[in-house]
């Protein structure tokens, strides 16, 4: 398995969205975290976004994965970086 750190850019004119969707998106992540296909997330203190850590076997099965979150669904994320993250130290 493969970790992978994902950020989110959203769009503040999604605000409204994101507020909607917000209760089914973190149920989605919820499940992802028990599942062990999420690690950690959370959003930025300013709002902009937010940071994932996806555990996958490629990045096209971490890409999957963030498609199926009601944010994606809806239009809540601007944009979606996925980078491969190799893990030197900490408790992952």
């Amino acid at each position: 398995m493969t970790i992978f750190h994902v950020e989110y850019t959203y769009a503040p004119e999604a605000a409204a969205i994101r507020d909607e969707h917000r209760p089914a998106h973190r149920e989605y992540l919820g499940g992802l975290h028990e599942a062990g296909s999420l690690l950690y997330v959370g959003p930025f203190a300013d709002g902009s976004g937010a940071g994932l850590m996806i555990v996958a076997d490629d990045e096209a099965q971490a890409r999957r994965l963030l498609a199926d979150d009601p944010f994606a669904s809806v239009g809540a994320i601007a944009a979606t970086t996925v980078r491969e993250w190799t893990q030197v130290f900490g408790p992952f």
